[in-house]
């Protein structure tokens, strides 16, 4: 099939500029991110009075929790629709429209940088990472997470898996970073040593989906995610009935009484500005 005539950044801005994807990402996602946010913060060092950037905000989850904390924090995203969710559901956080990729901030203007779930979402993800320890104070952590490997993170694994079987995953999106590229801790932790930290550390963090339908996986994914939804709606009707059916099987095991709890676990790295 054709390449798709924009780039990977334009779709990604194009799909999160729509208020009802974030809204949906918020009904169907929130409750899953948030599992990680005090281990993001914890390996940040994020404590009173520190200033905090929380890059790739969304409506502003883990910014809200560094200000909880007594942190002096801003929250930042290239989505102008998630920034004015954020902006609604927490007055009083600080929240701007800004690019990952270039920071409008000064060297050395923050004790700690997180990211969480943001990293697959842009074009140069290395290029964020520099810009993070720009913009740190010496001694300064920057910590992110993503998405753990598709065979672990239950929920986005079947997902693919379930395309690969029944569908194609060449449906003319623009090409872009592997979105578990920094699942794997070799190259996070040698990401992260290319930008000037050091001391990097990599570990795992417990998170479950939980659904109230083995067809909530379907659903949830296709209302409240960018590129698989899209992947999804380029499917032929029978090969989305198919794809439908497996995820269903898929999530069917992992019933917990009246509901389902899909093992999502997050990836978690982090590491230190060094002095000069």
């Amino acid at each position: 099939m054709s390449q798709s005539p924009q780039s990977f950044g334009e779709f990604e801005h194009a799909a999160w500029a729509d208020p009802t994807l974030a809204d949906k990402y918020h009904e169907h996602l929130s409750a899953l991110t948030r599992q990680s946010i005090d281990a993001l913060l914890n390996a940040a060092k994020v404590g009173p009075a520190g200033r905090v950037l929380d890059v790739a905000t969304g409506a502003g989850y883990v910014a809200d929790e560094a200000v909880r904390r007594g942190a002096d924090a801003t929250g930042i995203d290239f989505s102008g629709a998630q920034v004015e969710m954020a902006r609604r559901t927490y007055p009083q956080v600080r929240f701007e429209v800004a690019d990952a990729q270039a920071l409008p901030y000064h060297e050395g203007s923050f004790d700690s940088v997180v990211n969480a779930f943001g990293m697959c979402h842009l074009p140069d993800p290395d290029l964020a990472l520099r810009e993070a320890f720009r913009v740190l104070k010496v001694g300064g952590w920057m910590a992110f997470t993503v998405w753990d490997a598709p065979e672990r993170a239950v929920g986005f694994g079947a997902v693919y898996a379930a395309i690969r079987a029944h569908g194609s995953l060449d449906v003319g999106l623009p090409a872009g970073p592997n979105f578990f590229l920094f699942s794997d801790a070799e190259h996070s932790l040698n990401a992260m040593l290319r930008a000037g930290f050091v001391s990097p550390s990599f570990t795992q963090v417990p998170q479950a989906w939980h659904m109230a339908t083995p067809d909530s996986l379907f659903d949830m994914v296709a209302e409240g995610t960018a590129r698989a939804a899209a992947t999804l709606r380029a499917q032929a009707p029978a090969a989305r009935e198919a794809i439908r059916a497996a995820l269903r099987e898929a999530v069917s095991r992992f019933r917990v009484g009246d509901h389902y709890e899909v093992p999502m676990p997050a990836s978690l790295a982090a590491a230190v500005k060094p002095a000069p």
